[in-house]
């Protein structure tokens, strides 16, 4: 099978919301690596390594996200995977 990267936008009500750690625990479960975090424009950025079907369970699950946020918008760029994570975290 092989791995892919996805960069992940996500627009709304989406700091102070517990969003990260939520996905942290999504992205674990799918045994996806990679990281996210918060953006200066109010967006949180993951960026997220794995099998093509567990990619697309986590974007699923952003269009939702924890119950307080209020997603908007979900953003999606393939981009050459580079193997560098081992685990998925949140990044500050």
């Amino acid at each position: 099978m092989m791995r892919t990267r996805w960069v992940i936008l996500v627009s709304g009500k989406v700091q102070g919301v517990c969003y990260r750690a939520s996905t942290e625990d999504v992205a674990r479960r799918l045994n996806l690596t990679g990281y996210a975090k918060n953006l200066p424009d109010g967006r949180v950025e993951i960026v997220a390594e794995g099998l093509q079907d567990d990619l697309q369970a986590l974007k699923d699950w952003c269009e939702e996200g924890p119950p307080a946020a209020r997603v908007t918008g979900v953003e999606v760029r393939e981009v050459p995977v580079s193997d560098e994570f081992r685990e998925f975290r949140i990044k500050d």
